[in-house]
């Protein structure tokens, strides 16, 4: 095992043992900042999804931005704005950076802004860079946008639109914890209150995660699993070439970026298990959290109570490896 994998895995470690009962949040988190992506975290109010961001932040020794959408909220208040300051005598316009100018952001309940405050960070996710007054202004090397949203309380939310939906590398379904991960969350909660000078966590160089890229990039994916990524995803756009129900659950599919992005994040699961090469195996245990969210059910399968998971199910079943 490489040092950088020792000191990727301890990042591991040291999140778990803060956000307990969540081992796929955590290992989605790292995976997407290994692949450079961005992440969505759909989950109910208290499943440790702001928790783990932090933690995440905490642990990597980088800048945290967080911005609680709002409907009142202003692309300005995302980005950042030109005042005036006087500078020696003179009245100058000086822009003064917005939240969106840290390594990790995390955009709290991001269906609650309207769309203009969602496209506002939409460049930033895509391009690594904000305009503000026809200037373009460039963001840290590490960036990272963390969003969550909350499936229930749709009342006064504007849904993400699909050209923002697809620009997260994966997203993250958040279950309630079963009875004894609870018992040990209030027994991790209560020691927290307690003042405790020698638990600081070991922080992990963001070096060390751009040296993980670069391993991640020298690492060898086959032609077969690379034709078998693209069958998947082509699974989704054409239904009518397996005889099974995805003609009938699926209205409209993934796009070419859920091909790039199902690369990325299985050569990233694949460097963390320690392997140099990609499997089949490793495309499976990421597919759902890449293409969960960029597919459009039809109602047919709505009606039927099916969901993205399940379709992607019979689309793993039906896929054959080439």
């Amino acid at each position: 095992m490489s040092e950088i994998l020792q000191s990727i895995q301890q990042l591991k470690q040291q999140m778990q043992m803060s956000v307990l009962g969540q081992e796929h949040v955590v290992e989605s988190l790292i995976i997407a900042m290994l692949a450079n992506g961005n992440v969505l975290l759909e989950g109910l109010p208290g499943t440790a999804k702001t928790r783990s961001i932090k933690t995440m932040a905490k642990v990597i020794s980088a800048d945290l931005g967080r911005i609680q959408f709002t409907a009142d909220l202003l692309p300005s208040d995302v980005t950042g704005t030109e005042i005036f300051q006087e500078v020696e005598g003179k009245q100058l316009l000086t822009f003064q950076p917005g939240p969106v100018f840290n390594n990790l952001v995390l955009a709290d309940e991001i269906n609650r802004a309207p769309a203009k405050v969602q496209g506002a960070l939409l460049e930033a996710m895509e391009e690594r860079q904000v305009t503000v007054a026809g200037q373009t202004h460039k963001l840290p090397e590490l960036f990272m946008v963390l969003a969550t949203q909350n499936p229930i309380e749709q009342e006064g939310t504007y849904p993400l639109p699909e050209a923002q939906m697809d620009r997260f590398l994966i997203k993250v379904d958040i279950d309630y914890p079963d009875d004894e991960t609870e018992l040990s969350v209030i027994r991790l909660v209560r020691s927290e209150e307690k003042p405790n000078t020698n638990n600081k966590p070991v922080k992990i160089s963001q070096q060390d995660i751009f040296a993980a890229r670069a391993e991640i990039q020298q690492l060898h994916i086959g032609e077969n699993v690379e034709r078998y990524i693209v069958a998947l995803v082509m699974a989704t756009r054409k239904p009518e070439r397996y005889d099974s129900e995805l003609i009938n659950w699926i209205s409209i599919g993934s796009s070419p970026r859920a091909s790039i992005a199902l690369d990325k994040a299985s050569r990233a699961y694949a460097w963390l298990q320690g392997k140099d090469f990609v499997d089949p195996d490793d495309v499976r245990k990421v597919v759902h959290a890449v293409l969960r969210h960029r597919l459009i059910l039809s109602y047919e399968a709505l009606a039927e109570g099916i969901n993205s998971d399940q379709v992607i199910d019979e689309i793993i079943k039906q896929v054959a490896v080439a």
